[in-house]
């Protein structure tokens, strides 16, 4: 982290301490690393803000999605209500996470963007005005100290390289005392440098002690004008920790949405709409529209007519039956008042084009669709064939009905004709079987 300053080359940096030369800079950094946590932050809320739209997307799809199935399946009564009561909740709530998506880019987005403007100013030649202003407080107040630094430097090299000769010296002399060859005035030379050694040591630390005492003078100059600079930065510095602050505290608060009215009242909704499912009601509802409570118009003695076109069969009377009062017992005497989701639970009446079943009792029977001899009624109606095409089922479906399909997610089997009012399709399995089936089930086999 330690940098080099222009006046003090070859000043060694001893510690990571903000006082040596050139360690201002990490200060310094520090103001463009608050222009790029400005942009860090923005990233982080544009992000969280595409969070939010797309799980807004996918509730609102997922709403509308399972609103069909459960709308068109075999569910009813008060449970359906409350199963759809689902459905509504991930509409409002998704709409909740718009308005959070909303506030985040039109507010906190925004705010740190103008803040940054205002904060920070480019230069021209690159950079930042306030990046500029602190690196040149900083190298002014630490200049005549650095160059006071360095003459302290180059006295303690000096003073350790004399005191190096002079221990050399003395070790020559030494060692000249033992040796015969050496003439007297060979030995006088060798006394000659260490003495001169010794004055050398005594100059240099001298100089060195001298250059150290001013560096100490100059100290508190330096140390206050230091300080002055950095207390400028660190002024800067606690705006944007205080801004970041406020602006977290509000995306917070765009973020909870526990404390949002209207979000309580969605849930206290969906209890409310959960808890009014009843049992006790819907199977009332059922045994009196679906089951035994029904009316039926039991079969009775019928003239010949000339008139008589065709003879209906037992599904086209009942589709003729449709807002005909009947005349035929009700075993229950207690038809119970529901919303009319369906005409009836089984496929019976979701399709009802699609021939009935008949048992074998009604082999002799003179209006069925065939005849003794295997020949088809002449008064059915004529049927063209529809264009077949081939499916793939979607989820499993089980046969509520006897003349309903049941597969498994991934069977496939052939559309044999177009839905119908109701949403049901018939078809045929690859084993041969023909039957109804949910026309949302499955999907065409591209």
């Amino acid at each position: 982290m330690s940098g080099s300053y222009d006046d003090s080359v070859g000043v060694e940096v001893s510690s990571d301490s903000f006082w040596e030369v050139g360690n201002y800079k990490r200060t310094v950094k520090r103001i463009d690393d608050g222009h790029r946590l400005c942009n860090d932050l923005m990233n982080c809320i544009h992000e969280r803000a595409r969070i939010e739209k797309v799980y807004a997307q996918q509730l609102t799809e997922w709403a509308k999605r399972w609103k069909q199935l459960v709308e068109k399946g075999p569910q009813y009564g008060t449970v359906e209500r409350a199963w759809c009561a689902f459905m509504s909740e991930a509409e409002k709530v998704s709409e909740l996470h718009l308005e959070v998506k909303g506030s985040l880019m039109n507010e906190d987005f925004e705010k740190i963007k103008n803040w940054q403007k205002e904060a920070f100013h480019k230069q021209m030649m690159g950079g930042f005005k306030e990046t500029k202003e602190a690196e040149d407080g900083f190298r002014k107040a630490q200049k005549p100290w650095a160059k006071k630094l360095k003459e302290v430097e180059a006295a303690k090299k000096a003073y350790h390289a004399a005191c190096k000769e002079e221990k050399l010296a003395i070790s020559r002399e030494t060692n000249s005392k033992a040796d015969p060859a050496l003439n007297p005035e060979q030995l006088k030379k060798l006394q000659d440098k260490v003495e001169r050694s010794k004055q050398d040591v005594l100059k240099t630390k001298e100089k060195y002690e001298k250059s150290l005492k001013e560096l100490d003078n100059a100290t508190p100059q330096y140390m206050e004008n230091m300080e002055q600079v950095f207390e400028q930065c660190q002024q800067f510095e606690e705006k944007r920790l205080r801004f970041f602050r406020e602006v977290l505290l509000e995306v917070q608060k765009h973020l909870d949405l526990s404390n949002v009215a209207s979000y309580k009242n969605i849930y206290r909704e969906l209890e409310q709409n959960i808890k009014t499912a009843d049992a006790v009601e819907d199977l009332r509802w059922f045994r009196a529209n679906q089951g035994p409570g029904m009316s039926m118009n039991w079969p009775q003695f019928e003239e010949w007519s000339a008139d008589l076109n065709r003879t209906l069969s037992r599904r086209e009377k009942k589709k003729a039956s449709d807002g005909v009062t009947l005349t035929g017992i009700n075993q229950t005497g207690d038809q119970v008042s529901q919303p009319n989701k369906h005409s009836s639970v089984s496929s019976y009446e979701k399709n009802q084009n699609y021939p009935t079943d008949w048992s074998d009792e009604e082999s002799n029977n003179p209006f069925s669709s065939t005849d003794a001899n295997g020949d088809t009624n002449p008064f059915d109606e004529d049927t063209s064939p529809a264009m077949e095409v081939r499916v793939r089922a979607l989820y499993d479906y089980e046969g509520q009905e006897q003349d309903e399909l049941s597969f498994k997610a991934g069977d496939e089997l052939t559309k044999m004709e177009n839905e119908d009012e109701q949403g049901w399709c018939k078809g045929r399995l690859d084993n041969g079987q023909v039957g109804l089936y949910p026309a949302n089930y499955v999907e065409p086999i591209q």
